[in-house]
């Protein structure tokens, strides 16, 4: 059965959940049969997927576009979209009516928005609309203009103590999850420890009570910069660079198509064209 916000919650301080991003039918499919428990439309889809150097380019359009298809594959784990760069910032209207229409037209079960205390209004009013908010906090690569680049955050006092206290903020407001990105282990587990909502970590220690990772990432799926905290889980990006570079030399050498790849006729009917 669909995975929903009471069943995940049930499993805090029991089972980690596993969580993973996804921006088509066929790899959402997939994850699912693994049995992941929640999927992820991020907006990392423009660096991945678009080609973008960073997610600012991404819209609300590009989300629903893929977070449709995602859904469509998603038969059992719970679907998260992001609200993209400047769909919530201006106002709580703007939030409100932007996370109302991600979820009316994708049929996902949860949205994600970037920042703390200072977004706990825009959480607030998008919960009691009916949609359930994930937050995300630490590392939020919406404002890597402010923060000096994509920094592990929370090192110093006075930034470790603005995380504990918006991860409470968001609490309140009623996000029931927070994603915490590139925030130090000891830290990411005080507010595990601290707060009701589910933690989701990616590069955030083991004592969250879930991790998410970018799926090309953890499959290799490209020879780039691979962040500190991915574990490459297999060589994607190898497999299919030979495989296509097989394809490439069996075309040129007139090996493929082979019989077995093509359709015959009677040689009467050939006998017979004119």
């Amino acid at each position: 059965m669909k995975n929903s916000t009471h069943k995940l919650l049930e499993q805090k301080g029991k089972r980690r959940i596993s969580m993973l991003t996804a921006y088509d039918f066929h790899t959402a499919c997939t994850i699912d049969e693994a049995g992941i428990d929640m999927i992820l439309v991020g907006d990392s889809l423009g660096n991945v997927m678009l080609g973008y150097e960073n997610t600012l380019a991404v819209t609300v359009e590009d989300m629903i576009h893929h977070g449709k298809a995602v859904c469509r594959g998603a038969k059992n784990a719970f679907v998260v979209i992001d609200m993209p760069f400047m769909s919530y910032q201006g106002s709580v209207y703007d939030a409100v009516m932007n996370a109302g229409r991600i979820l009316k037209e994708t049929n996902c079960q949860a949205v994600k928005l970037e920042g703390g205390a200072e977004y706990a209004d825009r959480i607030r009013a998008i919960v009691q609309a009916g949609i359930p908010v994930v937050a995300h906090l630490g590392l939020t690569p919406q404002s890597f203009n402010t923060l000096g680049g994509y920094k592990v955050q929370g090192k110093s006092l006075a930034v470790a103590q603005k995380l504990l206290a918006d991860a409470q903020a968001v609490t309140e407001a009623g996000a029931f999850a927070i994603t915490l990105e590139c925030v130090p282990e000891a830290l990411a587990k005080l507010i595990t420890e601290r707060t009701s909502a589910l933690t989701i970590g990616i590069g955030a220690g083991k004592y969250c009570d879930g991790q998410v990772l970018v799926y090309q990432d953890m499959l290799g799926y490209t020879d780039g910069f691979t962040p500190k905290f991915v574990k490459k889980y297999a060589d994607l990006h190898s497999v299919m660079l030979e495989a296509f570079k097989q394809y490439k030399a069996e075309c040129e050498a007139q090996t493929f198509p082979a019989p077995e790849h093509t359709f015959g006729i009677d040689d009467e009917v050939m006998g017979k064209l004119y």
